[in-house]
C-alpha cells in the first residue's frame, strides 16, 4: 500500500451530518477562543473576532433551523451556543482585565 493510500484509510473522515458540523464550528470557536490547541499549528493564540462570529453563525443556525431538528441534535446545538456564550464572555473579561 502506498503511503497516500495508508495515510487515508487511517484518517477516515467522520459522516457529515448536522451533529459534525456544529462539533466543528465548536471545534474552530474553541481554537479562537484559545481554549483549544490549533491542530495546524500545534499551539493556542486568542482572535475573539474570529470566535465571536463563529458563535454568531452558530446563532443563526439555531435560528434558522428552529422547528426542524431532531430533539439530541436542538439539545447539542443549545448546549454548544450556552457554553460558548459563557466562554466568550470569560475570554472578554480577562483580556480586559490583562490576566
Amino acid at each position: 500500500m502506498t503511503e497516500n493510500k495508508k495515510s487515508s484509510a487511517e484518517f477516515a473522515m467522520p459522516e457529515i451530518n448536522f451533529t459534525t458540523f456544529l462539533l466543528s464550528l465548536n471545534s474552530s470557536a474553541l481554537v479562537n477562543l484559545g481554549i483549544q490547541t490549533d491542530p495546524t499549528s500545534g499551539g493556542t493564540s486568542e482572535n475573539l473576532p474570529l470566535a465571536k462570529q463563529t458563535i454568531d453563525i452558530i446563532a443563526m443556525l439555531e435560528q434558522k433551523t428552529q422547528g426542524n431538528l431532531e430533539n439530541d441534535e436542538k439539545r447539542l446545538l443549545t448546549h454548544i451556543l450556552y457554553e460558548l456564550r459563557l466562554l466568550y464572555v470569560k475570554q472578554k473579561e480577562k483580556q480586559k482585565t490583562g490576566s
